[in-house]
């Protein structure tokens, strides 16, 4: 009995120990990294169509931003519009739309062909456009020089004193000095044939 008893308490000595023993070990790995933000495709497939594709991206730890648009080619598109009246027989209206460009305008009055003015061409498109410079493409060289000419113009009438006639009558003054000797000269003739209707002998 003694004997069996010493047995047992071995085998359970040994049970204890092997279960204080036994160690289970684990390692968990997190990963907190945000995906990366891609830039869009943005295709253009017709090439009739002036617009070029941009797009870009941008990754923080904390955020990331994606973007793409088109962009419209403006001198492409005045080409092209200018190309398609010039094949529809419009040349003048052609003209007129590759005027819009301010180097274009320059040229074509640089080389003495002004820009056609509401349907005028030539010399009347020139006079129109001196009146009108509101209306030339602002970043345009003849633009700024006419835009100064007139600065000066009106500066020079403002400092006129003692003068008689205004702006509009100086440039009248001729119309009004050739209808003035008109009614004298019908006065005359008026006189003058009344004077041999009467007899009356008319001396001037």
């Amino acid at each position: 009995m003694k004997w069996f008893i010493t047995i047992l308490f071995i085998l359970f000595t040994a049970n204890v120990y092997a279960a204080d023993t036994n160690t289970v070990s684990s390692t968990v790995v997190t990963n907190n990294t945000p995906p990366t933000a891609s830039a869009p495709s943005v295709v253009v497939n017709n090439s009739d169509v002036c617009k070029t594709a941009a797009s870009a991206a941008i990754q923080t730890q904390i955020l990331g931003l994606a973007s793409g648009m088109t962009i419209t080619d403006e001198n492409c598109e005045r080409i092209k519009l200018s190309r398609s009246l010039y094949g529809m027989g419009m040349k003048v209206a052609a003209v007129s739309t590759l005027c819009q460009d301010p180097r274009v305008f320059d040229a074509m009055w640089m080389s003495g062909t002004p820009c056609p003015y509401m349907g005028k061409i030539g010399d009347e498109a020139k006079v129109s456009w001196e009146t009108n410079t509101d209306r030339i493409p602002s970043k345009s060289l003849i633009y700024k020089q006419l835009a100064k000419d007139k600065k000066e113009n009106e500066k020079e009438w403002n400092n006129i004193d003692d003068v008689e006639v205004t702006k509009d009558d100086y440039n009248l003054s001729d119309d009004k000095k050739q209808n003035s000797q008109s009614k004298a000269n019908l006065v005359t003739g008026a006189v003058i044939l009344g004077a041999f209707a009467l007899g009356v002998p008319a001396v001037f």
